[in-house]
């Protein structure tokens, strides 16, 4: 089990690409944080999740 925005779950040996793209995010709109450490875009489909990370992800929201 991991923690993604505060929530356990069983995501562990997914790649961030592939969690962001069962969970529904659009990866050009959010940022993710992988054990406090800015994971760049360009690495989430080689990023593996593993039991007991702590992952933030960060949405980005136009405003005016």
């Amino acid at each position: 089990m991991l923690k993604i925005n505060g929530e356990e779950l069983d995501a562990a040996g997914q790649t961030v690409a592939a969690f962001l793209s069962s969970a529904g995010y659009d990866a050009t709109r959010i940022v993710v944080e992988l054990n406090e450490a800015i994971v760049p875009r360009g690495k989430y489909a080689e990023t593996i999740l593993n039991d007991g990370d702590q992952v933030e992800i960060v949405c980005f929201m136009g405003g005016g």
